[in-house]
């Protein structure tokens, strides 16, 4: 039960991370060059993204469980790993944290730079809103194929992807405005931890260890992670200050 619960958590979070940021870009393209576009290139986007996880996710449940969970575990410390490096680095100060507002503004920008064709759909318009709503999906569509597979639980990994999905694209249509005062950054501290600690116990469990708890072990997993991670966080800024003073 704590195991589906994370799955479900840890995809909803990194969906609505990766989402946020695609909402930015079609929002951006709506509300200078029209809708229509934009949108039929987001829905576009996320058919594809729908028929990858559902090809993906049987065709990895023929793998041995122990070397999927070795592989996909090693797969997903890494990605958990990149994700907080990121989020410690800018809970330092050492990185700018990422500004939704200034992101807008340059979407803005180019989208009244690019040229315009006459009658027809707004290729520019479809294409840029289709590529960035795939590219941040696919991010989504490996969360959600790991996760689920590896707990047994796609089902619930991809219902918490379409709980963010729902979420967010529902206020970006009522505000009809970047996300800008959504916790970015502490969303994804938030989802680089339960990756590492989803990663560290698939790959463990894949080389044979036997978890104390089975699954309760997840918890203290990402304590231990949330731990040493603001440790680095505070030490790191630490080391800013002192090198600014």
């Amino acid at each position: 039960m704590t195991g589906n619960l994370l799955v479900f958590l840890g995809s909803a979070l990194a969906s609505a991370v990766e989402m946020v940021e695609a909402l930015t870009i079609v929002l951006a393209l709506g509300v200078t060059r029209g809708w229509r576009a934009p949108l039929q290139g987001a829905v576009a986007a996320l058919v594809t993204l729908a028929v990858i996880v559902a090809v993906l996710g049987p065709a990895l449940q023929a793998v041995p469980i122990a070397l999927l969970r070795v592989v996909v575990g090693s797969l997903l410390l890494v990605f958990g790993l990149q994700w907080l490096r990121k989020a410690i680095l800018r809970a330092s100060g050492l990185k700018a944290l990422h500004d939704e507002e200034e992101a807008f503004a340059e979407e803005v920008a180019a989208a009244r730079a690019a040229g315009r064709e006459v009658g027809g759909i707004d290729r520019y318009a479809f294409v840029i809103s289709f590529k960035s709503t795939l590219l941040e999906g696919l991010e989504v569509a490996f969360i959600v194929i790991t996760l689920g597979v590896n707990q047994g639980a796609t089902v619930i990994a991809a219902a918490g992807a379409a709980v963010a999905l729902l979420v967010v694209g529902a206020l970006g249509a009522l505000v009809r405005h970047p996300l800008s005062r959504v916790p970015e950054n502490t969303l994804k501290f938030a989802v680089g931890v339960m990756l590492t600690s989803f990663g560290t116990f698939w790959a463990g469990e894949g080389v044979g260890i036997d978890w104390p708890g089975s699954d309760g072990a997840l918890a203290f997993l990402i304590a231990l992670t949330v731990v040493w991670s603001l440790a680095f966080a505070r030490l790191l800024g630490r080391q800013a200050k002192a090198a600014t003073a």
